[in-house]
């Protein structure tokens, strides 16, 4: 006998590790999707000739002659990737993380299973000591499950999460972990120094790959065109190569440390959001008669002395998520002069704040700390950061896991006290803090960096590289969705003059360009 939706979404709820289903009972004509908390799998959907169709990916539910969503191509620009639920294609979706999909009678409904509820009120105290402890052995029991019996492998950035993985990996395994990292020849961007500062410390089998602008030329493509739709996270480049090497070491499953900042505090715009909510501590009388007025209605607030203070108000005014759009590229670089007005006809262009608010207003807590890791959840890591991961390992022949992410260390963070995670201004304070002697002190201290790409510098300089990025962008400017005036600025003046902002806009045009070639490569309408 079928189940109902109550009971459906009961048992769902019940499933535990990264997974996406859909089932069809011929019986009852229903069909029932899910996926995970995280969307650590993927499903997609639509609705066709009274029946749904699902497939883990979007263009397998699409013929040559469907077309593309203008929405959703002012998303990616947006977002620099396409979130859920939209897809490129028109009327095909993408379950988001948490949800789930029930089809019966013609009628779709889709609803989450699951919404992050954080028990930040009403909770006995529990000491550091106890929680270090639990801490420590939940996440070692999450990197023992999630090892395959082959070669135990990892990414290794340098930072606290990949190096945290790393040490639990040899002690889960019994045996050293065999460690991959990316470096850059560029001042900035390599932070391989404190990679062989974890390995040297767990004793891993350390491999390094120093990714160069030809590396660059020869997979761009290949990158962009594997993914089911545009994806312009420039991270995943490096991660291709990393898993690149570990597959042709043999490797057949690399763990990965996302999730980590997401889960306890760790990115550095979280305690930035903090300084910005002080300011509504600041009694009304005061913001509304003095400083206001003061900084934004008089010359002063020009004043160089007085300028942060103007911006900081600015900025302080606003509330979350709405503040995190004064630092959207492409809406500060104006949409009007980036996108043709035929373009901006076709879309909605608040859609993305819209979605953005409904996800804020989602979690169920009293701490913003709690809330803006909650949105992270969907537009950082199951958006952006983990379809980055299990594409490019997917790409180079390797699986991934993702042990942060286990619904034990997930069921830990929620009941982690808010001001463990930012306390002050430190971030990620208790997990610092409980791995206080399993870590590298240096480690602890370093400032946060990753796999950043640096595309823009060697785009200045690399011959080959900037042919490609020049005929992507050429190309993409007759395609009528970016003004071809913008392209042209944007690679004869902005490029050269701030390498590193503006690269990363002929970034996310040039991988949509190359998605494109795949997907439209005889010039057909794209809508």
């Amino acid at each position: 006998m079928a189940l109902g939706r109550d009971a459906a979404s009961a048992a769902v709820a019940a499933l535990t590790g990264g997974f996406a289903f859909g089932h069809h009972d011929a019986a009852s004509g229903r069909t029932v999707l899910a996926v995970d908390r995280f969307a650590m799998r993927t499903i997609c959907y639509r609705v066709q000739d009274g029946r749904l169709r699902f497939a883990e990916r979007a263009d397998d539910l699409v013929g040559p002659d469907d077309p593309l969503d203008p929405q959703a191509l002012f998303d990616y620009l947006y977002f620099h990737c396409i979130p859920s639920p939209r897809t490129v294609f028109k009327d095909v979706l993408r379950l988001p993380a948490g949800h789930m999909a029930w089809f019966e009678h013609g009628e779709l409904t889709v609803a989450p299973y699951w919404t992050a509820t954080f028990e930040d009120q009403g909770r006995a105290p529990v000491s550091f000591d106890a929680l270090r402890d639990e801490f420590r052995a939940t996440l070692e029991a999450a990197v023992k499950r999630d090892l395959d019996g082959g070669v135990p492998a990892c990414f290794l950035s340098g930072g606290t999460d990949s190096s945290t993985v790393a040490g639990l990996i040899g002690k889960a395994a019994g045996q050293p972990a065999h460690t991959y990292s990316i470096g850059f020849e560029a001042q900035g961007y390599d932070e391989m120094a404190f990679a062989r500062i974890a390995a040297k410390h767990f004793g891993t089998v350390h491999h390094e790959y120093y990714v160069t602008p030809d590396d660059l030329v020869k997979g761009i493509a290949a990158v962009a065109q594997s993914y089911d739709q545009p994806f312009g996270n420039s991270s995943a480049l490096p991660a291709y190569y990393c898993a690149k090497v570990a597959r042709d070491n043999g490797v057949t499953r690399m763990l990965a440390g996302d999730g980590g900042d997401e889960l306890f505090g760790g990115n550095s715009r979280y305690a930035k959001q903090r300084v910005f909510g002080w300011y509504q501590g600041v009694p009304g009388p005061l913001r509304a008669g003095l400083m206001e007025p003061l900084l934004e209605r008089t010359p002063l607030g020009n004043l160089p002395l007085l300028k942060k203070g103007k911006s900081y108000v600015e900025q302080a005014k606003v509330p979350m998520p709405e503040r995190d759009e004064m630092y959207n590229l492409v809406l500060r670089l104006g949409l009007a002069d980036v996108l043709t007005p035929e373009f901006l006809s076709r879309i909605d262009d608040r859609a993305p704040a819209r979605l953005r608010r409904q996800v804020w207003d989602m979690a169920k807590t009293g701490s913003e700390v709690n809330r803006t890791l909650a949105f992270d959840w969907r537009f950082t890591l199951a958006d952006s950061d983990l379809p980055k991961v299990r594409g490019t390992t997917a790409l180079a022949g390797v699986s991934v896991r993702f042990p942060f992410l286990a619904d034990d260390v997930l069921a830990f963070s929620l009941k982690l006290p808010a001001e463990y995670k930012l306390k002050g201004l430190k971030l990620r304070w208790f997990f610092k803090e409980a791995l206080r002697g399993f870590l590298p002190d240096e480690i602890i201290t370093k400032k946060k960096q990753g796999f950043g790409l640096p595309f823009g510098v060697w785009a200045n300089k690399h011959a080959g590289l900037k042919a490609l990025a020049l005929d992507s962008l050429a190309s993409l400017s007759q395609r009528g969705i970016v003004r071809p005036d913008f392209i042209t600025t944007l690679v004869d003046k902005r490029l050269p003059e701030h390498p590193g902002y503006y690269g990363e806009m002929v970034w996310i045009l040039m991988m949509l360009e190359q998605w494109l070639r795949k997907a439209r490569p005889d010039g057909r309408a794209l809508f």
